[in-house]
């Protein structure tokens, strides 16, 4: 069995109280089995009171009316933890911000940033990412599962980010030559012709590739009014996701107004503004996109292996992105000014629990993604 994770996957540290949010409010915790087996066990006042705080036929943890699980204390901190030590944690609550995607013989491993420090640490990161891989004893079989497949998929996504780590090419380019591949792979994946895959890992890096993007993404700058349509039409279609968060609604309302409110004229303005001030005061904002792409592309683009969507897969690794930017943009027109790296951390947090914390809003924001991608810059 192999273990493959991002090479800043061990500097996370957990910032307990100290963190300017909690993952202990917001969503259901879910209890594995062991773990209920052992919170069987307690005993004494604390063991009563855990008791107390489980739905045992839904295997969760409850939560208090604010949708705080109710074993946090008003420090923030886990009375459970405090307790009975760290041990006793459940899976979900030891392993988080940790996330495994599960494939034959393989565990891919990454840092949901959903959680405040993992999105600082991804957000700080000034080198390119590389992952390494362990291995352990053991093999596992999955009927059905498609082994050739898979193999394209991993090669496809090393180049993928080989073509987003270069930063030689501005960032247009490179989403335009990863967008690019991946329908070209899609349809030899439709055809059921993985064999000819191979030739495009090579085709997406010659320079006739690269004049082809060049002339679409020249063409989609000419036409402005559709840019803002898109982006608007793709925004609303946040409203169809499950809510996660009570607040999440009234921040997307407000970023709606902001961004739309005064018509394509007023979108476009805005985003000259704002992409000038990206450029003379936060030029790492091209770094901090690279990362983010690679970590949403990293994270889902496999997953293809199961259904056959690789290109809707990475439609919504660079809308997600998009989504991303947007909200900045929101951010600093709200602020008058400047946003900072505090900003961008919770912007990307907070989407990201909304989206990475449902299955349901998963599957929604891929089913989106039929229409063509946005341009980021």
């Amino acid at each position: 069995m192999l273990y493959m994770y991002p090479d800043y996957y061990k500097e996370f540290q957990c910032l307990a109280d100290k963190c300017e949010d909690t993952c202990c409010a917001g969503w259901k915790i879910g209890i594995d089995e062991r773990s209920l087996e052992t919170y069987r066990t307690k005993e004494g006042d604390f063991g009563k009171k855990l008791k107390r705080s489980i739905h045992w036929k839904k295997g969760c943890f409850k939560q208090d009316k604010d949708k705080r699980c109710v074993l946090l204390d008003s420090n923030n901190l886990c009375s459970m933890q405090l307790n009975l030590g760290e041990d006793s944690l459940c899976k979900t609550c030891s392993e988080y911000p940790r996330h495994m995607e599960e494939f034959e013989n393989m565990r891919e491993m990454s840092l949901s940033i959903s959680c405040p420090e993992a999105a600082r640490i991804l957000l700080t990161k000034e080198e390119p990412v590389t992952f390494y891989a362990y291995g352990k004893e053991g093999t596992e079989k999955y009927e059905g599962y498609d082994e050739v497949l898979y193999a394209r998929l991993l090669r496809a996504r090393e180049v993928m980010r080989e073509i987003v780590s270069n930063r030689d090419l501005d960032l247009e380019l490179r989403t335009g030559l990863i967008l690019g591949l991946a329908h070209d792979m899609q349809v030899r994946i439709n055809k059921k012709d993985l064999s000819s895959c191979d030739r495009l890992f090579v085709r997406c890096r010659k320079e006739k590739a690269l004049k082809a993007v060049e002339q679409k993404i020249k063409e989609n700058r000419r036409n402005r009014t559709q840019r803002y349509s898109l982006s608007k039409k793709i925004f609303r279609d946040l409203y169809r996701m499950e809510l996660i968060h009570e607040e999440w609604d009234s921040h997307l309302k407000e970023t709606e107004n902001i961004l739309y409110g005064r018509g394509s004229w007023g979108y476009e303005k805005l985003h000259e503004e704002f992409g000038a001030w990206l450029k003379k005061d936060m030029p790492n904002w091209q770094i901090q996109y690279e990362q983010l792409l690679i970590y949403f592309l990293y994270t889902y683009f496999c997953g293809g292996v199961y259904d056959g969507k690789v290109y809707s897969k990475t439609l919504m690794a660079v809308n997600c992105v998009w989504m991303i930017y947007e909200m900045m943009a929101a951010r600093w027109r709200k602020n008058g000014g400047p946003i900072d790296m505090e900003d961008m951390v919770m912007i990307v947090y907070r989407f990201s629990r909304e989206l990475e914390h449902s299955d349901y809003n998963l599957e929604i924001m891929e089913q989106m993604m039929g229409r063509k991608c946005m341009s980021l810059i």
